[in-house]
């Protein structure tokens, strides 16, 4: 039995309502299909200027991050090369894009031969060294500025320790947006650099170095046309680029007179060295007579096809680097 007994003061039925939140909050997903708030919506669905002000805002942002995000990537790719000691930047160009006096049949697509750019600029980093300029690379310099916008930039490496002023400009002259790399369609960069063999880099991660200017001049000039799909022409074609290098460049006095007489004979026969049209052959053969001797001393057929080639106004790089 309790001690004290009091009476209940209320009903014992009372039923409390708990809440089942601590806070409540207006719904911010109100309107349908808009992804700002009711505060900055109005009735007929026009959003707010403020709003669209800081959209503008973040979308120039972020232009400019993708902007400075192709240069750092296009600047990487240079400097995670073993050939990333440049001390002096001498000249860059920026060709429009305009009708060559040289047609090809096909136009090379840099996209299947390259790959996706990814925002970065593609660069051809070639390694020369300034005792032997390579002349063709000059020509296919020339002839890749006609074709896309180029961004064309020399290069002093720490293991030379003098360069004629002539090398130092043989790409032309320097362009006032070559820091806006995003502008440009593909890299060429040359490097005057203490080499036994003249070197190619483009992708330091999926590819390997290509030596040899011969191999250079290949793969260059096939961003301007495919190889011809006839294999006995194409063959013909490597055959006269390998004799060029082999016997006209680095062959005794009797074997570029041989070489001289198979010209004769060929360019008899031909405007051309693979036929009727231009082709990576005339380039090479073009470079390499200029580099043994004074024209004069050439037959008669290689004299006129001397003249057609420098008609063209590519070879004028490579002509004025002799002189």
């Amino acid at each position: 039995m309790p001690m004290y007994q009091v009476k209940p003061i209320c009903a014992g039925d009372i039923k409390v309502d708990l809440p089942s939140c601590m806070y409540k909050l207006p719904n911010v997903h109100a309107q349908q299909g808009n992804s700002c708030t009711s505060e900055h919506a109005f009735q007929n669905g026009e959003v707010d200027p403020a709003v669209k002000a800081l959209e503008a805002r973040q979308d120039e942002i972020m232009r400019k991050l993708y902007e400075l995000k192709a240069a750092v990537e296009g600047l990487a790719k240079t400097v995670t090369t073993p050939d990333a000691d440049l001390d002096l930047t001498v000249s860059s160009s920026l060709s429009s894009q305009s009708s060559s006096s040289t047609t090809f049949k096909d136009t090379a697509d840099l996209d299947t031969l390259l790959g996706k750019d990814l925002g970065a600029l593609r660069d051809i980093v070639i390694n020369a060294n300034p005792a032997q300029p390579p002349l063709t690379l000059l020509v296919l310099h020339s002839l890749l500025c006609q074709r896309y916008r180029v961004l064309s930039t020399v290069h002093v490496h720490s293991s030379v320790t003098s360069v004629p002023p002539q090398l130092m400009s043989c790409l032309g002259p320097r362009h006032a947006d070559s820091y806006a790399r995003q502008l440009f369609q593909l890299g060429f960069t040359l490097i005057w650099k203490d080499v036994s063999k003249l070197q190619m880099k483009f992708s330091v991660q999926n590819m390997c170095p290509i030596e040899g200017e011969a191999n250079v001049a290949r793969f260059l000039f096939k961003l301007l046309a495919p190889y011809p799909s006839d294999p006995a022409l194409a063959t013909l074609v490597d055959s006269w680029v390998d004799t060029a290098f082999f016997q006209l460049a680095e062959g005794s006095a009797k074997e570029r007179a041989a070489v001289l007489r198979t010209l004769n004979s060929s360019l008899g026969r031909n405007p051309w060295l693979a036929g009727p049209e231009f082709s990576l052959a005339d380039i090479a053969c073009y470079c390499c007579v200029l580099q043994s001797g004074p024209a004069s001393s050439t037959p008669t057929n290689v004299q006129r096809w001397l003249k057609s080639c420098e008609n063209l106004g590519h070879f004028r790089p490579a002509k004025l680097l002799l002189q």
